[in-house]
C-alpha cells in the first residue's frame, strides 16, 4: 500500500500540480490508510472493503476528528481508490458509499439582553452620536442585515407606521417593525441629518457619513467596532450579532419561530433555527409551561405544610 500511496503522490504532483501543502496533507489521510492496513494485514489493495472503511472512520472519529475533517479525510481515500480502480488495481471502490457523519452546526456569537442595552447606550447629543443611536437602534430593533441597513433610504421609514421596508437578499422585499425606542432615534437624527448634505446634494440615502455621501458597510463595521470599546465590551461587537441578538431575544420572548423567520427574511425555517441561540433549557420551559400534558400535578407533598 505504501508504494500504490507514493506513486499516487506522485501523480498528483504531476498532473494536477497539487501545492507542497495540499499534497502533504494528502499524504497524511492516506498514511492513516496503510498503517490501519498493516494492523489488519491488508497486504494488497484489492482487500479492502467498505467495513474496513467504516471501522477506520470510527476510529477517528473516536479520537476527536470532527465531521469537517473525517470529510475531507474520506474525500482523499476516495480519490486514491478511485485512481487505483483507473489502474485496474481494484475492481470496486470500498469509500464510494461512505459519508462522514455531520458536524454540528456552530452557534453565532450573541449577545444578551443586558449586554445590548450597555452596548447601545451611547451618550452625547453631537450629530454623530444622533446618527450612531438610530442606526444601531434600527438595526437592532428590526434585525436588519449590514447590507440593508446600509441600504436604506428615507422613504424606507415610516415613522407613522412604525416600519421600515427592507431589500433583502435576492432583491425581495419585506416589512419589518420599528420599535418605539429606535423611532425616537430616528427622529433625532432626521433632524440634523439635513445639517450633514453637502451644498446642492440630493442623496436619498437615510444614513450619511461626514461628507454628507451614503454611509458604506466598511464604515459601518468600524463604528461598531469603536463603540464595542468605548462601552467596555468584552469582545469585539459585530453587525451579524445584532441581528443574532434581535432574534434570539425575540424568540425567547414570544416563542414563534415562524414570526421571527418573516422578520429575518429567511427562505427556510431550518436557518431561523440555527440562527437563534435558545438553549435545550429554555426549550424545556417552553413545553412544561405550554404542553397540556408536560404540566406536572402537584404531589400530596407539594400541599404538606
Amino acid at each position: 500500500m505504501q508504494a500504490l500511496v507514493d506513486q499516487y503522490l506522485q501523480h498528483l504532483g504531476a498532473e494536477r500540480r497539487l501545492s507542497p501543502h495540499t499534497l502533504s496533507a494528502y499524504g497524511r489521510d492516506l498514511a492513516q490508510l496503510v498503517a490501519y492496513g498493516h494492523d489488519q494485514q491488508l497486504a494488497d489493495a484489492q482487500q479492502w472493503r467498505e467495513f474496513h472503511i467504516r471501522s477506520l472512520l470510527a476510529r477517528l472519529h473516536g479520537q476527536g476528528l470532527s465531521g469537517r475533517s473525517l470529510q475531507r479525510t474520506l474525500s482523499a481515500w476516495r480519490q486514491f481508490f478511485a485512481w487505483l480502480g483507473r489502474q485496474r488495481l481494484v475492481d470496486a471502490n470500498p469509500v464510494a458509499a461512505i459519508r462522514a457523519p455531520k458536524s454540528p452546526r456552530k452557534l453565532p456569537k450573541t449577545l444578551d439582553v443586558d449586554q445590548m442595552n450597555s452596548f447601545l447606550a451611547i451618550d452625547g447629543d453631537s450629530w454623530l452620536a444622533c446618527r450612531d443611536r438610530a442606526m444601531l437602534e434600527l438595526f437592532y430593533s428590526s434585525g436588519l442585515r449590514l447590507s440593508e441597513l446600509a441600504g436604506l433610504d428615507l422613504t424606507s421609514i415610516d415613522l407613522d407606521e412604525g416600519l421600515v421596508r427592507v431589500t433583502g437578499k435576492g432583491n425581495k422585499v419585506r416589512v419589518v417593525p420599528v420599535g418605539r425606542v429606535a423611532l425616537s432615534a430616528l427622529r433625532d437624527w432626521l433632524r440634523v441629518r439635513c445639517n450633514r448634505l453637502a451644498p446642492g446634494a440630493t442623496t436619498t440615502a437615510l444614513f450619511l457619513g461626514e461628507k454628507g455621501s451614503r454611509l458604506g458597510v466598511r464604515a459601518i463595521q468600524l463604528r461598531l467596532k469603536h463603540y464595542s470599546l468605548q462601552q467596555g465590551m468584552l469582545e469585539p461587537v459585530h453587525p451579524h450579532m445584532l441581528r443574532h441578538a434581535f432574534a434570539s431575544h425575540l424568540l425567547e420572548s414570544s416563542g414563534d419561530l415562524r414570526a421571527v423567520q418573516e422578520l429575518l427574511g429567511h427562505a427556510s425555517i431550518s436557518t431561523t433555527q440555527v440562527y437563534t441561540h435558545l438553549d435545550f433549557q429554555h426549550l424545556a420551559k417552553v413545553y412544561d409551561a405550554a404542553h397540556p400534558r408536560a404540566q406536572r400535578k402537584p404531589s400530596p407533598a407539594d400541599s404538606e405544610p
